[in-house]
């Protein structure tokens, strides 16, 4: 057989389901070079008719809307002018502030409205509504609530009025020197007088340091303040006597002013000097009357000022020493009220009478401590004050037992 003779002639045609298998290797071996061509060829031959290409997937309907036009950079200027606002920040009118704070004043007296009317200006304070062309119908506000002084320590409104004067310390800044001095005052009432009622050890101590700074602070107390202490309490009828007789008698008056009148110039020269010399000296002694008068004002409210503020920290004092049955109270209401006592000479002399009560009666309450008496005759001591008062008649014994034959009294360590 020769080269150019066919191999398979003598073999019947192959049929489709023939096994590819020897195909490729002779493939293979005459094109060595490019396998990966031979192999496309080969799976082209051999596999099944094409079947037809998969329907295309469904165009998205994102893809369907129109591209967004490139947002132009929005400039800072702009981004200033965006500021968060909250749900206290209110965009009315100054009008319409004041109507409001009027209206607020109106309903704080009433202790049944008290908690709605001080939340409501708690959001005033917060909204930054109050500025200095508001701050005296604030003040207005602060000043109807404490209309009563002792009306910020019922119990169903002292959170109230606690939160209200706290918020309003924001606003102190807005307030002229006279308002800044009683809003200290009620903030002493409201506040830390109120922090003594607390079942919070932290707090009520917190609250008692504050009243023993306050009272550090304190000038002392001089002559004319009790002066003016005795003349505060003497009877109002006299002052109503007084007012009904310069009623009464009103020509009285004229003719003392028409007197001074003649006294002061009593020829009627005034008249025919000449005005200009005359206008300068009544001038200047306008002048100098109204700087005196500015000054004595200013030491007016100082003195109005320091006896309102030692009229509170008394309160507190007094607050403070109706909570003394409570055990974990009494040592710093002891501390307290010895404080009070060695600073007993920056109060008047009314005042230092009632600190030296205070002060006796917490000295009497820590004796019947020691002796396990109170004055609801029960035992009120606390825990130390108890086992001290156990052991201090017992005796140890030689091996340091408690309760032994020995004759050794524990009062040593136990005082």
């Amino acid at each position: 057989m020769g080269l150019g003779d066919d191999l398979f002639g003598d073999l019947p045609p192959p049929t489709q389901t023939s096994t590819p298998t020897p195909q490729p290797e002779l493939l293979h071996h005459h094109h060595p070079r490019r396998p990966s061509v031979v192999l496309k060829v080969t799976q082209t031959k051999d596999s099944s008719p094409a079947s037809p290409p998969p329907p295309a997937a469904p165009a998205l309907k994102s893809a369907l809307k129109r591209p967004k036009p490139p947002t132009e950079p929005v400039p800072r200027d702009a981004e200033s002018g965006k500021r968060l606002r909250f749900k206290t920040t209110t965009d009315a009118s100054e009008a319409q502030v004041i109507e409001a704070m009027q209206k607020i004043a109106s309903h704080i007296k009433n202790m049944g409205k008290m908690s709605k009317a001080s939340k409501l200006a708690i959001q005033l304070v917060q909204a930054e509504s109050v500025k200095p062309e508001t701050s005296a119908h604030f003040f207005a506000i602060l000043e109807a609530a404490m209309s009563s002084p002792t009306s910020c320590h019922q119990p169903s409104v002292r959170a109230d009025y606690h939160a209200l004067f706290t918020a309003a310390q924001d606003t102190a800044e807005c307030m002229n020197k006279r308002q800044k001095n009683q809003l200290a005052v009620w903030t002493i009432r409201a506040v830390v007088a109120n922090d003594l009622f607390t079942d919070d050890s932290f707090v009520f101590s917190k609250a008692a340091g504050r009243v023993k700074e306050l009272i550090s602070n304190l000038p002392v107390a001089t002559e004319e303040d009790d002066v003016v202490e005795a003349a505060a309490l003497q009877d109002e009828t006299e002052m109503v006597d007084g007012d009904g007789d310069m009623n009464d008698h009103p020509s009285s008056a004229a003719s003392f002013e028409g007197t001074a009148k003649v006294e002061s110039d009593p020829f009627g020269l005034d008249a025919l000097l000449g005005g200009s010399k005359k206008d300068e000296k009544t001038k200047a002694n306008r002048m100098t009357i109204g700087r005196d008068t500015e000054e004595e004002e200013e030491e007016e409210e100082s003195k109005q000022f320091r006896k309102l503020q030692r009229e509170a920290l008394i309160n507190c004092l007094e607050i403070a020493a109706n909570r003394y049955r409570t055990p974990w109270c009494q040592t710093v209401i002891d501390i307290l009220a010895k404080h009070a006592f060695d600073n007993i000479s920056r109060f008047t002399a009314c005042q230092r009478d009632a600190i030296e009560r205070l002060w006796t009666s917490i000295r009497e309450q820590q004796a019947r401590r020691k002796q396990g008496k109170t004055v609801s005759s029960k035992l009120d001591v606390n825990g130390f004050e108890w086992l001290q008062q156990k052991y201090a008649n017992e005796k140890i014994s030689i091996r340091h037992a408690v309760g032994g034959s020995g004759d050794r009294r524990c009062e040593q360590w136990l005082g």
